[in-house]
């Protein structure tokens, strides 16, 4: 899964709406804030506004808002609402599964569904209220995914 330019672009804009709730933003300020071009942030709000995360008001002080309140869009559908699957190869997919033809003795399988599976734990945890208020942190402690060897050791990510 790679989130291409127009989810991150999506989500900046969603931050801007978000850091002004209530207020209509006009695009050229969207625009400014988040460095993308005024045409292309037309494409994606027209996209956020039919996928109910935005609406839009018309006239010389027209702009865009937040539809929903910040703790209501979950970025885990915004995500997927924008760019398809989470998973990061689609014999792996969970809503958009195609098989493989080396799928039945697949030693990868796991190793993609365990990328997905993280993936979507973070961001479907996580909602724009959330990233407004900095509450995003690193994995600690329990959280670390840890990959049991044969040997039985462990591979956590830490250098021993």
């Amino acid at each position: 899964m790679k989130v291409s330019s127009k989810g991150e672009y999506a989500l900046r804009a969603l931050l801007q709406l978000g850091n002004h709730q209530g207020n209509v933003l006009g695009i050229q300020e969207i625009s400014e804030k988040t460095l993308v071009s005024i045409h292309y942030l037309e494409q994606i709000l027209l996209q956020l506004k039919k996928l109910g995360y935005v609406t839009s008001k018309r006239g010389a002080k027209g702009g865009y808002m937040l539809q929903k309140e910040p703790r209501e869009i979950n970025i885990g559908e915004v995500i997927r609402d924008l760019e398809g699957p989470l998973s990061p190869m689609s014999c792996a997919s969970i809503t958009k599964y195609e098989p493989c033809p080396l799928e039945g003795g697949c030693q990868l399988k796991p190793l993609w569904s365990m990328v997905r599976d993280t993936i979507a734990f973070v961001l479907e945890r996580t909602t724009l209220e959330d990233l407004l208020l900095n509450r995003i942190t690193k994995l600690e402690g329990e959280d670390v995914i840890v990959v049991k060897s044969s040997s039985g050791s462990t591979g956590d990510g830490k250098n021993s």
